[in-house]
């Protein structure tokens, strides 16, 4: 007894170890099934009764029918699929083949009665063979698979799933978890986010409206929740996916049919949701018109072309039709990634590509000499806050005399229009990064006044996904075990992705007269330590269990709030509702000249603090925050102070000295 045992479980074991059912073994199957339908359709036609069937004519009609499925079978290849995956396709291969079969026989019978005068097998009984070999070869295999999904798919791990959509994205998500390896997914609903097919049945699974959805979350224990829609808002993505994530569920999505392989869609293909797709908001209109023909056949220059903001600026311009895109960048290896996108993935052959450094006045001298680009976008920087601090002296090359070289070379040149890519912590900086950026503004605003050249600067906050930026940061953290390190629980930022800012910095260029300084709507502001649940959570991660979150300060020149740019009070509306005109100070540009030749001056000398003292200067909202700068607040505040002091004195003792005269 106990070695009969033990040869079953061996026999279970050498079963188990194959990893699919052998395609000869398939093959003799359906060889069987073929002569097994043979011998069920003679049945029928002898009124099930045995001694009435020609058995002379079951051996022939066997061995002919048989002959001509097998050879159908071969070359049809019907034993090639997965039995335990059979699918549409699957059974759609037997149909054609089994079809293909029975016209050879019908024309085959058709050819005998000519010759004979009578047929070799009546037609109802091949017709009669053929639906029922079609029945039993596609249920075969169904039962087969129900079978494995029932008994060895049990040994997988089991999750609950509700699918949100209920189209023919929502049924290929069904069809790809159900043909998982790894994972046994029971889908337990479908969910139609319009709500029109409430109440039906798809694939056996019944169809629930979205106002249901947390509902079905309460009384299920549900592990995953798939998107599955070809178009959706992201407004209802961002309701869908906060409805899970305050169940603690995992959301994923049916990425868009372009990115599936053959057309085919796996659950490798469904990924998690992207903290970018929960930013962003309704697509942005603009007007590709204007734009073209102010684009069109012109020479166009972005500086800082490498970089997150120029890069993107350079593939929406490929749209419409520049004669020339000059790229000019210091960054070599990003330079050359570029050049391989424009090359291969826009087959666009109307661009240069310029290494060199704005810093550099006689490279870009050269630059402008050679091309005379008609339109300049400004894009290149230093951005990174608590970096610049340390290094104000860098930051002021850059990111001021680096402005003004291009901008001068603009005027020099015949330029028509220059955009210059600012940032909203040039609004009351706290930072020297901030502080540079507005002097830069402040410059360029002044110089449209006395030059042709028609000088416009746009203002937004954090981009998505930009090098560098928060976003990437986390996902690093999180794919290494964490914990992420926030600076700040309460510390808030804009955000935008990429290629909305610059579609609007593009719009913006266009609507530009000279000397706007123009800010973008950019949506609600978001608590950094709460993008940074969200995405732990994104990742089916558990906050506190799986990663933790570490408050580390918040860092040289860094805010909590950034400035709201868009309210009423300091903006003025355009004709594009996510563009407003900031109302600002106007400077006089031989005065703005004076002050950046001081600024040179101090810079030339290489002292931080002097540096950072006229920049205070030139910008007297700029106050350092948590910043070793601030001693020198405290210092023009005390120079202010008796100043004032000196002044009063001044008007008190005047009048007692006209007195002692009289």
């Amino acid at each position: 007894m106990v070695a009969l045992l033990s040869s079953g479980l061996q026999r279970m074991r050498v079963l188990k170890s194959y990893s699919y059912t052998p395609r000869w073994v398939v093959f003799l199957v359906d060889v069987g099934l073929s002569l097994l339908a043979v011998g069920i359709s003679f049945l029928f036609w002898a009124n099930f009764r045995i001694d009435r069937i020609p058995w002379e004519l079951l051996l022939k009609g066997a061995v002919v029918i048989a002959g001509v499925r097998v050879l159908s079978f071969a070359v049809g290849r019907t034993y090639s699929g997965i039995v335990r995956f059979t699918g549409t396709e699957d059974a759609l291969r037997i149909f054609y083949v089994l079809t293909a079969g029975e016209i050879v026989l019908a024309l085959g019978n058709c050819v005998y009665f000519l010759f004979e005068g009578a047929f070799f097998v009546p037609f109802g009984l091949m017709l009669t063979e053929y639906v029922l070999l079609t029945s039993m070869m596609i249920m075969t295999r169904m039962v087969i698979k129900h079978l494995y999904a029932q008994f060895i798919g049990n040994q997988r791990t089991k999750k609950n799933v509700i699918i949100c959509g209920s189209d023919e994205y929502g049924v290929m998500a069904k069809h790809a978890m159900d043909n998982s390896v790894d994972v046994a997914y029971n889908i337990i609903a479908f969910v139609d986010l319009n709500n029109r097919k409430a109440g039906k049945v798809l694939e056996g699974i019944r169809i629930y409206r979205l106002d249901t959805l947390e509902d079905l979350l309460n009384r299920n224990k549900v592990d995953k929740v798939v998107i599955a829609k070809k178009v959706i808002s992201p407004d209802r993505k961002r309701e869908i996916v906060d409805i899970c994530l305050n169940h603690d569920v995992n959301v994923l999505e049916v990425p868009r049919f372009e990115s599936w392989i053959n057309g085919e869609l796996t659950m490798q293909h469904i990924r998690n949701i992207k903290i970018e797709d929960l930013l962003e908001r309704s697509v942005i209109h603009i007007d590709e018109t204007n734009l073209r023909k102010q684009l069109l056949n012109k020479v166009v220059l972005v500086t800082g072309a490498a970089g997150s903001i120029g890069s993107e600026i350079v593939r929406q311009l490929t749209h419409f039709k520049p004669s020339l895109i000059v790229l000019f960048d210091q960054a070599e290896s990003p330079l050359y990634d570029i050049e391989l996108e424009l090359k291969e993935d826009f087959s666009c052959s109307d661009y240069k590509i310029e290494i060199g450094d704005i810093r550099d006045r006689r490279r870009v001298e050269g630059i402008f000499s050679t091309y005379h680009p008609d339109i300049v976008y400004h894009a290149a920087a230093y951005k990174h806050v608590p970096m610049m601090e340390k290094h104000p002296l860098e930051s002021v090359k850059t990111n001021v005399f680096g402005t003004k070289n291009v901008a001068d070379c603009a005027v020099k040149y015949g330029a028509k229009r220059f955009v210059m890519i600012s940032t909203d912590k040039a609004v009351n900086p706290t930072n020297v990064m901030g502080a540079s950026k507005r002097i830069a503004e402040i410059y360029t605003q002044s110089l449209n006044k006395v030059a042709d050249t028609c000088f416009i600067t746009t203002r937004f906050g954090n981009v998505l996904g930009s090098n560098g930026s928060v976003i990437p940061r986390f996902k690093k953290q999180i794919e290494a075990g964490g914990p992420i390190t926030v600076t700040h629980p309460d510390i808030t930022r804009f955000f935008m992705t990429i290629p909305e800012a610059c579609q609007l910095v593009l719009q913006a260029g266009a609507l530009g007269n000279g000397g706007e300084i123009f800010v973008f709507d950019m949506g609600k502001s978001v608590r950094i330590v709460d993008l940074a649940r969200k995405m732990i959570k994104l990742s089916g991660y558990e906050v506190g269990k799986d990663i933790h979150i570490v408050f580390t300060g918040l860092r040289p020149g860094e805010k909590l709030y950034e400035e709201v740019l868009n309210v009423k009070e300091t903006t003025l509306p355009t004709v594009h509702e996510r563009i407003k005109i900031a109302k600002v100070r106007e400077y006089n540009y031989a005065d703005v000249k004076a002050s950046i030749e001081r600024l040179h001056q101090a810079l030339e000398i290489g002292d931080n603090f002097g540096v950072v003292r006229q920049m205070k200067y030139i910008v007297p909202e700029f106050k350092s925050k948590n910043s070793v700068f601030e001693t020198i607040d405290f210092q023009i505040e005390e120079e202010s102070a008796a100043h004032k002091m000196d002044e009063v004195l001044k008007t008190v003792t005047e009048p007692k000295s006209q007195e002692v005269k009289e």
